[in-house]
């Protein structure tokens, strides 16, 4: 079998069309995108017997230059910095197979959005569709004031919020097994480590996310923000925390000993982004926080359409690769115990 996997016959896609024009330009471009979507390993696909063509975007003159590949292995393309280290759903695939409890024992997504800031779906209508994926629970993690090219809320738009979120899980309480709907946000985090959002607006909340929106591409050591941001009283999550982005950016840089060390001091949570572009924390420093001490991580889709519901297997493969417990993620507790460590997290904090 061919040591190839998708993500190397991605980036050799990717090469190959710069070297050509017109249709075939096209046809390897999409081909390349696809790479990385693609359930099973190409390399599996033709050693089955099986047409390269029953992968998306391959037809037969691109599946021919995969095949050649795989025959006779070229040498593969260096990724660039902002591609290294994302998983492809290929890999997500076997991963999870190695242990389906991942998807199949109760868990939360713990970060979504809807059209209260920049998500494209209607509160009670994300709330719907999250329930049809089966999630014990979910979280509304809509964005806070300063961001404004998300249409982050007010204070009052917040509160507004909390009530449609208190009258939802109002109507499932005659349930037997009421389904719950956690009242968060993503809040941004300045370099010191202030919010955007006064304290006692964020009493109401069930936990709060804390995330950086802005100076993403400094190359500074960006140590000191992070210690400042899990110093806060009122961040109970650190979210997305690299900041990275496939093919966009590589993410702020830091001592993450330090970081994570912090992090199991004070018993913050950390999340792990399963936005396929996003994957963050990637395996590498996930495994690193987990030997650092640090005893929570969360889980969120980072959902701002439907379809993105199905992110969270991206995380889950993570935790699995990095060896993360699942008794160590919020995401795998009761919304109970959740809210309770919240509360408990923030009166430690401002005592």
């Amino acid at each position: 079998m061919s040591a190839l996997d998708n993500a190397a016959i991605g980036a050799l896609l990717l090469q190959t069309a710069a070297e050509h024009e017109g249709h075939r330009k096209l046809a390897l471009e999409r081909a390349a995108k696809q790479a990385w979507r693609w359930r099973e390993e190409a390399a599996d696909v033709a050693a089955s017997g099986r047409s390269l063509t029953e992968l998306t975007s391959v037809g037969p003159w691109v599946a021919h230059q995969i095949e050649d590949w795989l025959e006779s292995e070229p040498d593969v393309p260096e990724a660039d910095p902002t591609r290294r280290g994302f998983l492809t759903y290929a890999q997500v695939r076997a991963a999870l197979a190695i242990d389906p409890g991942w998807e199949t024992e109760p868990h939360a997504d713990l970060q979504i959005h809807t059209t209260d800031s920049d998500g494209r779906v209607p509160l009670p209508e994300m709330v719907a569709a999250a329930r049809e994926t089966r999630l014990a629970y979910m979280s509304i993690t809509d964005h806070t004031q300063t961001l404004k090219v998300a249409k982050g809320q007010t204070p009052a738009e917040l509160r507004d919020q909390g009530e449609r979120i208190d009258a939802l899980n109002a109507s499932f309480a005659t349930e037997p097994s009421p389904f719950r709907v956690l009242r968060s946000v993503e809040m941004d985090v300045f370099d010191h480590g202030e919010g955007d959002m006064d304290p006692d607006v964020l009493d109401d909340l069930d936990i709060v996310l804390g995330a950086f929106h802005s100076k993403l591409r400094v190359r500074d050591d960006a140590t000191d923000r992070y210690v400042a941001a899990l110093r806060n009283p009122t961040v109970h999550v650190l979210a997305h925390p690299t900041t990275r982005m496939f093919g966009r950016r590589g993410g702020l840089m830091a001592d993450w000993r330090r970081v994570f060390a912090e992090a199991a001091k004070l018993g913050k949570a950390l999340e792990i982004d399963a936005t396929p572009h996003r994957q963050d924390l990637p395996v590498e420093l996930a495994r690193l926080a987990l030997a650092e001490g640090v005893e929570w991580f969360s889980m969120g889709s980072d959902a701002h359409y439907v379809e993105e519901l199905r992110n969270l297997p991206f995380g889950m493969a993570i935790a699995a690769l990095a060896g993360i417990p699942r008794e160590r993620f919020i995401t795998y507790r009761p919304h109970e115990e959740v809210v309770a460590w919240a509360a408990a997290l923030s009166a430690g904090d401002r005592a």
